[in-house]
């Protein structure tokens, strides 16, 4: 009696897809463990996160004073009437802290997003196409890997001239090859996958497969960049205001606040609470990125 084996069934795209979905979720969850949100250090990060968000939002509701105003009592030391002291216009410091946040934050979010906006775009289109494309593009981001950001973005600034849309600019143009690299890899590990054959013999065209199975399955690693990469963002943005190369003066924010109290550090305050204010910041993005990474990457969940 001659048995005969049954066909081979094709793949269907939908059902890997969702089970590639339901993989990334089930990590980002912790399986059997905690959710990541609710590790006491990431619940941290997440409140200290969201109480600067809502100070950046009420900020004018929220500061003592207007932050551009000017009084006498320069360099006045933290009090009951100035709880961070005053600057050597007499301005005062906690409304300038406060008011930098809407400044500060916004800008870091905007330099990440259209960073993973540019690399992301790249980063696909040199996975997906390889060869020529794939090696011209590369290059172009060791080129831009070949200098330091900072230095980069100093360059960058100071030839565009300095002001607000000009630092952002720069950051952006240093800092959109990290995300080329990650989507890059994520999309060269998937290119042979069954179901993106499978999608190949059904017809479907190069754009349509990178915006339906391809940006879906890679988007993972680049959304746990950008949160770490946001730490970054506002450190850089600190850096080049500090040099004067950021927003313009008498704009209140964090970076020129610190370059402003480094000239007399025997007025400690003057620099000391932005730096803090830096410091919360971008360690809360730090914590959040590093708990979302050990969560979204496979080697860590295999471990568990």
């Amino acid at each position: 009696m001659t048995t005969i084996a049954p066909d081979p069934v094709a793949p269907d795209p939908k059902v890997d897809r969702a089970l590639s979905r339901r993989r990334w979720l089930g990590r980002l969850r912790g399986g059997s463990t905690r959710p990541v949100w609710r590790q006491p250090v990431t619940l941290a990060a997440l409140v200290i996160l969201g109480g600067w968000l809502l100070v950046a939002i009420f900020a004018p509701l929220i500061a003592p004073y207007d932050p551009l105003a000017q009084s006498p009592d320069a360099y006045a030391s933290p009090s009951a009437a100035h709880w961070f002291g005053t600057d050597s216009l007499g301005r005062d410091i906690l409304s300038r802290v406060i008011h930098g946040a809407r400044l500060s934050i916004p800008l870091a979010l905007a330099i990440v997003s259209l960073a993973l906006l540019v690399g992301g775009l790249l980063g696909l289109l040199a996975g997906y196409l390889g060869r020529l494309a794939d090696e011209a593009l590369m290059r172009l981001t060791d080129l831009v890997f070949a200098f330091p950001q900072i230095i980069l973005a100093m360059a960058v600034t100071a030839a565009f001239g300095p002001n607000t849309r000009n630092a952002v600019l720069a950051l952006v143009i240093v800092s959109w090859p990290v995300y080329a690299r990650v989507i890059r890899s994520a999309v060269i590990s998937m290119r042979g996958d069954d179901y993106l054959n499978a999608a190949r013999l059904l017809g479907v065209g190069p754009v349509k497969a990178l915006r339906r199975d391809v940006l879906p399955n890679s988007i993972g690693p680049a959304i746990v960049l950008a949160t770490l990469e946001l730490g970054n963002a506002v450190l850089l943005l600190a850096a080049l205001s500090f040099l004067g190369l950021g927003p313009r003066p008498p704009a209140a924010e964090w970076g020129s606040m610190v370059a402003l109290g480094s000239q007399d550090l025997s007025m400690w305050w003057v620099s000391v609470f932005p730096g803090l204010a830096i410091l919360t910041v971008v360690m809360a993005f730090n914590v959040l990125g590093d708990a979302l990474r050990d969560r979204l990457d496979p080697r860590y969940a295999k471990g568990r």
